[in-house]
């Protein structure tokens, strides 16, 4: 079964990407959105057992991929609880975004090249997740690489969909240095690359030094931290994390998928599957952990001031990938992936709800021209609504009831003061996070679905007024049109309600009326809301349960009974610490947002140069500008007009061009035309012969 979920969506990508325009949009769509549903079938299939106990771990070899010498690459597809957690994440996500896409991409005219791109992506990462050892690992993970360029750029002739995803790969080619320095350690050490046998071994090298840079240190601290480095590239930690904002560049189905619930937590998979290589360094972990935490405070912070509806949820995916890393880091493997399995839900939710809304809009993606689409498009409404119970972690703590968020964030919190040192400073860290995770998505709820209506102020739709007197109003619809964040940078009185801006008289619509997207789009918005609502309830107990976790994970990853019993035990503030900034997070958007609409243009005129620090994404694309884009270029100017121009050409081509040109100018003199021109050379050349000979 694990070969025709693993193959399916490869075959059905060569079949849309070779077929392309000659079999035609619904042929493409189909092939690709049927071969994914039959996928997640049969990953629920795979999945259930291990939920109630009924399955063991398998390894099905394919073929010898690598034999040389000692090392030995077998082509093998590995399945355990971990790989089932993932089948069921990955296939369940993309099925999903493949049939949302038959709605958001219908005005497309390059349809098949996108779905065979998505299902190419499918692949990829169900490669990662099922391999067996690293080699094979490194092949997903450079697979999701290129097709996350693809379709980051699919809208290739737009000049920033370009500069994104050459962004995206240059900055995950940075970690992938480390990434492939960790597997050649790991390989010089251990001798091999199967997985099962490096974590078996890896306890054996506790205490052992490497030769790494002309000094010692221990061994498997550098192991780990190189193979983190790949991670932090791939799951956009702070440091490595600049490429994901400017991904939601690519149409909406693609953040939803990419950036949203697989190919981001493909670094906390990868950490949590080599987890007790990790246990055997706590410097590793600890270094895990202070990254996590930075990178959650980090883009809880940008997420605030954000004005694009995608930018804001993609700011929210790495703050809450951050969590999933300090939970690695505190030694909650199973916190941690327990938040990836509910975030993949109630992220993807927002996602696909944001482009419900984008699609109402006529494409418009700035927030400060949406306000009162709740009664215009309800079902989008109350899903993203879900989504966002869910993602602020609403629930009742003593009770234990409560949305998906409650259950996974919470159970990080938990375990990161419980496990004490570092884990403490964590726990404060999140606290903070989920405080600002709580204002900045009740914000994004209220700028879009209430107060009165702001459309007449948007171009977009103004463009999209003017075509529909003649012209079709969705004709420029395949491109998701963002925003420069510094635009309208001092104009944060845009956030409010007050309509003293709008040049329209009657309802403010300006004779727009958006509509609910079509029932292709809505039933993926419907089914990811159940998981939203009810993953975390059902599945607690086998991801964290001191118990239950213990007989659920098998030895997948080290999971840590003692930890989970301790997070159980923690005091009851600690428990009340996530719900009570959670509603103070609802409460000052209310607040700002609803009650007091000229609370933000008072913050920016009082806190200008904090709101200018967090508007520039703490000013790491000017740094890394500075330093390395800058030097980059002037260094390639030199080489360019010194060596290529000045070195190269000069004496190169053109220099022996010139030599020639110059030697026919000469030997063109000697073409006369005259008889004794010609014997005077020929004697010459005759006395020149036989003086060469006489000499010899």
């Amino acid at each position: 079964m694990i070969q025709f979920i693993v193959l399916l969506p490869l075959l059905a990508a060569a079949i849309a990407g070779l077929g392309n325009k000659a079999l035609g949009k619904l042929p493409a769509k189909i092939v690709t959105t049927g071969a994914l549903f039959a996928a997640c079938a049969m990953s629920w299939a795979i999945f259930i057992p291990f939920v109630t106990g009924h399955a063991e771990a398998s390894v099905t070899p394919l073929f010898t991929w690598i034999e040389s010498g000692s090392f030995d690459a077998q082509w093998a597809l590995r399945v355990d609880t971990m790989t089932a957690v993932m089948l069921v994440v990955i296939t369940s996500v993309s099925s999903l975004v493949h049939l949302y896409s038959w709605g958001y991409m219908d005005e497309e005219p390059d349809q098949p090249r996108f779905f065979a791109y998505l299902s190419l992506f499918t692949f990829a990462m169900l490669m990662l997740v099922t391999a067996n050892n690293l080699l094979q690992m490194f092949f997903g993970w450079e697979g999701v690489g290129l097709a996350s360029y693809l379709l980051i750029g699919f809208w290739f002739r737009k000049a920033s969909a370009n500069a994104a995803a050459i962004k995206a790969f240059v900055v995950n080619r940075v970690g992938d240095l480390g990434f492939m320095m960790g597997i050649f350690g790991t390989y010089l050490v251990f001798n091999t690359i199967s997985i099962p046998e490096i974590l078996a071994a890896a306890p054996s090298m506790a205490g052992s030094t490497i030769g790494f840079l002309g000094y010692r240190f221990d061994t498997m601290t550098v192991l780990c931290l190189l193979l983190f480095i790949g991670a932090m590239g791939k799951s956009a930690q702070l440091g490595l994390h600049t490429w994901l904002p400017d991904a939601m560049e690519g149409p909406t189905p693609v953040s939803a998928l990419i950036h949203a619930a697989t190919m981001v937590t493909a670094g906390v998979f990868m950490v949590c599957r080599l987890s007790p290589m990790f246990e055997v360094s706590p410097t590793a972990l600890t270094v895990v952990t202070y990254v996590g935490a930075a990178t959650c405070l980090f883009a809880a912070t940008v997420g605030t001031v954000q004005t694009d509806i995608k930018r804001v949820i993609a700011y929210s995916t790495c703050s809450q990938l951050g969590y999933m890393f300090f939970a690695a880091g505190c030694g909650a493997y199973g916190a941690a992936m327990f938040h990836l399995f509910t975030h993949a839900f109630f992220k993807a939710l927002l996602f696909l709800g944001a482009g419900s809304v984008i699609h109402a809009m006529h494409h418009e993606q700035d927030m400060r021209y949406y306000g009162g689409l709740r009664k215009s498009i309800p079902i989008t409404f109350w899903t993203m609504t879900l989504g966002t119970l869910a993602i602020t972690g609403v629930g009742l703590p003593l009770v234990g009831v409560g949305f998906a968020g409650f259950y996974s964030k919470d159970g990080i919190l938990e375990a990161a003061f419980a496990s004490g040192g570092a884990g403490v400073g964590a726990y404060y860290v999140g606290v903070f996070a989920a405080l600002l995770t709580s204002f900045y998505s009740w914000r994004l709820v209220f700028l879009t679905f209430f107060g009165k209506p702001r459309w007449t102020q948007s171009e977009h739709i103004q463009h999209a007024l003017h075509d529909s007197h003649g012209h079709d109003a969705h004709g420029h619809g395949h491109s998701d049109h963002g925003h420069d964040d510094h635009a309208h940078a001092a104009q944060d009185h845009g956030y409010g309600h007050d309509d003293h801006h709008a040049h329209d008289a009657g309802d403010g619509t300006g004779g727009y009326h958006p509509h609910e997207s079509g029932l292709v789009m809505l039933i993926p918005l419907l089914v990811l809301s159940l998981g939203a609502v009810f993953a975390g309830f059902i599945f607690h107990d086998q991801f964290i349960g001191p118990e239950g976790g213990v007989e659920f994970w098998k030895g997948a990853l080290a999971f840590n009974s003692h930890l989970m019993h301790a997070a159980h035990e923690v005091p009851t503030w600690v428990k009340f610490g996530p719900f009570t900034v959670m509603l103070t997070g609802l409460v000052i958007a209310w607040l700002a947002y609803i009650k007091n609409t000229d609370w933000p243009q008072r913050f920016v005129a009082t806190f200008g140069a904090l709101y200018q620090f967090l508007l520039n994404k703490w000013y790491f694309d000017e740094l890394y500008n500075f330093l390395f884009v800058k030097p980059a270029f002037a260094i390639g100017r030199f080489f360019w007009n010194f060596g290529d121009i000045g070195l190269i050409d000069r004496f190169g081509p053109n220099g022996l061009a010139a030599l020639v040109v110059q030697g026919n100018k000469i030997t063109r003199r000697l073409q006369s035309g005259y008889l004794y021109t010609y014997a005077l050379v020929m004697l010459i050349g005759l006395a020149a012969a036989a003086t060469w000979a006489m000499t010899r």
